[in-house]
């Protein structure tokens, strides 16, 4: 029962479903809320600011330059028998003397992920990052005084991203990344903004993500195993969950795209996006990183395709990194040095 209260914090419509039906009845019904969380968690960081952002680091991440063709995942599951872990990519697009990386994001993830993207960004003449209501992120006073409040879909997602955290023992992205650096600029809806457009097309948070679960359970999309799940939640066992979560977690952007288009949460924000990186190349920067979630690329890369962009090389990075069998994160690692890991162009299906 403590795992339960535990997961209760940030998952109040999986509990009462788990509560409210025998075991059997349960682990069917429990799918459903399992996957609109996740495509919350997956789609949106929490709109509002952090009052103490992380330090900054400097780095590299190198761009590749092959071309390729077919069609983009931005995020991936990459296992074997030692580990499974969750990728996203950072996808490089190339128009004259200009580039613009869309970098993936999960929104909860290990620490040192978000790390490795904070050493990342330095490169960049401009950091475009996603977050409703975040363009106030470099004010400390706007910042504590949206935490104090906010609509009943927003203290819900930042319950659900919260709790999810906890769970699985990760780190929340507005909690590791520094949104202080001076080359980051708000590439997203203002609060108001959101909420306007939310109202005049009769959309909210919880509508788009139960259509996106809906989507996926039609589509066939891989969906966590209903008796694991369900013994995971029980046991509290972290990596258990997140092996069952992956399955939604790596199909995110597939599910999503098909509900990009005339919509606030893909569709506006994204176009508000491209807006910003119009404006930031006509101020003369060459080199612009999209730091947004995984789930937005695909309609991301589609609107710089038609402003002329060419996708050039992609590289992965792990977000989450979890053993199977009951072996250590350093153990796997340890045995990935005796064999060599599967080349990332080859991937196992997701």
């Amino acid at each position: 029962m403590f795992s339960l209260f535990f997961f209760y914090e940030g998952q109040i419509p999986v509990l009462v479903a788990l509560l409210k039906c025998p075991q059997a009845a349960a682990m069917n019904r429990i799918l459903p809320f399992f996957s609109l969380t996740v495509v919350l968690t997956h789609l949106f960081s929490p709109v509002m600011a952090q009052d103490e952002p992380a330090t900054p680091s400097v780095g590299k991440v190198p761009s590749g330059e092959k071309p390729a063709v077919e069609a983009t995942d931005f995020i991936r599951i990459n296992e074997n028998e030692q580990f499974a872990r969750l990728q996203t990519s950072i996808t490089g697009y190339q128009k004259g003397d200009v580039t613009v990386d869309l970098i993936g994001a999960v929104h909860i993830a290990d620490k040192r992920y978000y790390e490795t993207l904070n050493a990342s960004f330095a490169k960049y003449d401009a950091l475009l990052f996603e977050m409703v209501g975040g363009e106030n992120i470099n004010q400390k006073e706007a910042a504590e005084q949206e935490q104090q409040g906010g609509d009943l879909q927003t203290n819900l997602l930042r319950g659900m991203v919260e709790g999810m955290s906890r769970f699985l023992k990760l780190s929340s992205q507005v909690q590791v990344i520094d949104y202080s650096a001076k080359n980051f600029v708000h590439a997203d809806l203002t609060a108001k903004q959101f909420a306007k457009k939310q109202d005049a097309k009769g959309e909210s948070l919880l509508s788009f993500a139960m259509s996106a679960a809906q989507q996926a359970q039609n589509e066939g999309v891989e969906q966590p195993s209903p008796a694991k799940l369900f013994a995971a939640l029980l046991s509290g066992d972290s990596n258990m969950l997140k092996l069952e979560m992956m399955k939604n977690l790596g199909n995110g952007d597939d599910q999503i795209t098909a509900l990009a288009g005339d919509n606030v949460i893909i569709g506006d924000r994204n176009a508000k996006c491209i807006k910003v990186l119009r404006k930031q190349v006509k101020k003369g920067r060459k080199t612009i990183g999209v730091f947004y979630g995984a789930a937005h690329n695909p309609d991301l890369e589609a609107r710089l395709v038609k402003m002329g962009y060419t996708k050039g090389g992609q590289e992965w990075l792990t977000a989450w990194d979890v053993p199977k069998k009951g072996k250590s994160p350093r153990k796997a690692e340890e045995k990935e040095a005796e064999s060599p890991e599967e080349p990332e162009s080859a991937p196992k299906a997701k």
